[in-house]
């Protein structure tokens, strides 16, 4: 008894007064509130703040790209983010089960959950070819130093001098040193680390149509990766909460390792000052704004799915409007400090090179698996920083692969719902894992790399944007803006502030549909490197962005039919209304207006009736005012005594 005293003063229980667990211990939570921000923190700090927001940065002006990122961030993606944490903490749903609000728009969390799964397919390829790398860094001498490998060619040209080779490769090493610089006053180099990655990690085929045989060294890899990405979430939220101690925070060390060791050395200050110099011409053009507005939305990892998924095992009364903030500036702060590690170390190596900083900086697979790598050999003990560069983007991945896994499982086991998919969960992130492994083995092939590309450029491009476009309507416009922040305030205690109510209405939707405009007019056929996408993969690509984005109007039409209803009208009124069982997940905090209708049951005991509309309430109220004297109103007892109407706002 006094245990449970204990327990309850804990809780911040008043002792004599009913104990208010707020713990689903249906579904499970967050074992405390700092696992649930490191997880995110992982979710939304992701390969892409290492290998394209650095490029982006000295593409479209240096330090004047920083104005109109932050002006993005703090005016979409802040507020987006926000909206996804409370929409999911509220309902304690997956990306499926908190369409209840308006089930006729079911088919947008079908849609994250297809966008999903294209990323978590590709994702963890990228996972799998950092964890080969990684290995491959076990050595005393990295792979791609000079050119007298097997798979060299004649035009490869070394970046490090002859005095680092030994002794039997001396004369090999000093040709190659003359020959870079020869080949360095064109400006023209094919480095050791390009032919490493071409034609012996990948060994690319000529074709995006001929695969040609699996790398096995890359398929073990991703088996791997998959196994790593299953032991983590083996227990869901509990045990990805207790890895994400490391996996969140150790990259910040790593990166704070590699920033010490690059402004270190000679020319580091160049990278940097081309990294930041900012270019105010530019602030003018479309296209930096245009840039700077699909960074904050995609980096955030708005509309996949997983922000809903992951705030939806929070507690009840977590303040997700405090967390939204952290998380929203810590992603963007690391992609800021990310540009220091990386540009300090190629302006290095373009002084080492004698040629400008533009000429060594590249984005996506390029930098983290040709330019960095080849930076990484003029460094002494060069494995070592080798280790450190690919664990580094191991944990990057491995933080959103956690939550892209997630969020599928808790999706189907949300929508499934049986006693039985509850207790063995493990069975169902089992069997996404091996359907994901599988479909990940032609990434794996000679072809991979082109297929790789192809989805990451097509499968979460445009139809995220419109994802949340239709998200966003939804809530504000269908369901309601003033239902919705009087959830938010039923959740949090305070309703939104002004600035957030203002963006979710209008100025978030803006900037989401000039992303949307800005994607399309900017659209370019896909290329990798020389190599020109043929027609046929270009359809695909776009196949599979339809994919995601069919399943919003193909199932609002099924809705429709399926819902009650003599005319169009009446079944598409009946099909946006929400669901009788839309609201928050325990009982104890289903109060105001989602608290049950008490009426007398057939046993003369009470039951509890569908939850009512605003409009119903009130005609309502209007009627039981015109009601005779005698007529017993049905009131419920509070705690305190004091009787409370149940149609009464909390």
């Amino acid at each position: 008894m006094q245990e449970k005293l204990n327990m309850a003063m804990q809780n911040g229980a008043v002792p004599g007064e009913p104990v208010k667990k707020d713990e689903n211990i249906r579904r499970g939570n967050w074992g405390n509130q700092i696992e649930f921000v490191l997880t995110s923190v992982g979710y939304a700090v992701g390969l892409g703040n290492v290998w394209r927001f650095p490029y982006l940065c000295y593409r479209n002006g240096g330090g004047a790209f920083m104005f109109p990122y932050f002006i993005m961030l703090v005016f979409c993606g802040i507020p987006l983010f926000f909206m996804e944490l409370s929409f999911g903490q509220f309902a304690s749903l997956g990306c499926l089960g908190v369409w209840k609000v308006s089930p006729m728009f079911k088919g947008v969390g079908y849609g994250m959950m297809v966008v999903s799964t294209y990323i978590g397919i590709y994702y963890n390829v990228v996972i799998c070819i950092a964890f080969y790398y990684f290995f491959t860094s076990m050595t005393n001498l990295l792979p791609w130093t000079y050119c007298n490998n097997p798979w060299n060619t004649k035009d490869c040209s070394g970046v490090v001098s002859s005095s680092h080779a030994n002794a039997s490769i001396a004369n090999t090493t000093s040709l190659m040193s003359n020959m870079t610089e020869l080949v360095n006053q064109t400006a023209k180099r094919t480095s050791p680390s390009e032919e490493y990655w071409k034609y012996y990690v990948l060994n690319i085929s000529d074709d995006i149509g001929h695969f040609g045989e699996v790398r096995l060294p890359i398929l073990g890899c991703l088996a791997v990766s998959w196994v790593v990405v299953f032991l983590c979430l083996i227990r869901g939220v509990k045990s990805s909460g207790k890895v994400v101690y490391f996996t969140a925070t150790f990259p910040y060390v790593v990166l704070t390792i590699l920033f010490i060791r690059g402004i270190t050395l000679e020319g580091a200050i160049n990278g940097i000052k081309y990294y930041l110099t900012p270019q105010w011409s530019k602030i003018l053009d479309a296209k930096v704004w245009g840039d700077a507005a699909s960074q904050i939305f995609y980096s955030l990892g708005c509309a996949w799915g997983g922000l809903i998924t992951m705030a939806s095992y929070n507690k009840f009364h977590n303040n997700c409007y405090r967390d939204s903030i952290i998380i929203s500036v810590t992603n963007c702060a690391t992609s800021v400090y990310a540009g220091f590690v990386i540009f300090s170390i190629l302006g290095f190596m373009a002084h080492h090179l004698n040629v400008d900083v533009a000429d060594v900086a590249d984005h996506g697979p390029g930098l983290a698996f040709v330019a960095y790598p080849e930076a990484l050999t003029l460094l002494p003990i060069s494995p070592l920083w080798s280790l450190l560069f690919f664990f580094m983007l191991i944990l990057l991945g491995l933080g959103t692969q956690f939550c892209l896994l997630e969020t599928l499982v808790t999706a189907i086991v949300d929508e499934i719902g049986t006693d039985w998919i509850m207790r063995n969960k493990t069975v169902i992130t089992l069997g996404v894992a091996i359907v994901g492994f599988l479909l990940g083995v032609p990434l794996t092939t000679r072809a991979g790399i082109y297929w790789l590309l192809l989805m990451d450029n097509y499968a979460a491009s445009f139809s995220l944007v419109i994802i949340s476009c239709i998200m966003c309507v939804c809530i504000m416009y269908v369901y309601g803006h003033t239902n919705y922040f009087k959830d938010v305030e039923m959740m949090l205690g305070f309703p939104p502030p002004i600035f957030f109510r203002i963006c979710w209405r209008f100025i978030s939707p803006v900037i989401i549909s000039f992303i949307l405009v800005f994607t399309v007019i900017q659209y370019k056929p896909i290329t990798y490197n020389n190599y020109t996408y043929p027609g046929w993969s270009l359809i695909i690509g776009f196949l599979m962005a339809l994919s995601s984005v069919l399943c919003i109007p193909i199932y609002a039409l099924f809705k429709i039919y399926r819902s009650q209803g003599t005319t169009f009208v009446e079944r598409l009124k009946n099909a946006v209304k929400p669901d009788r069982t839309w609201g928050p997940a325990l009982q104890e905090h289903r109060t105001g207006r989602y608290a049950p209708i008490v009426s007398p049951g057939a046993d003369g005991g009470a039951e509890a009736q569908p939850l009512r509309c605003e409009k119903e309430k009130e005609k309502e109220k209007e009627r039981e005012e015109e009601k005779k004297p005698d007529e017993i109103s049905l009131t419920i007892q509070g705690s305190n005594g004091s009787a409370h109407n149940p149609d009464a706002s909390p």
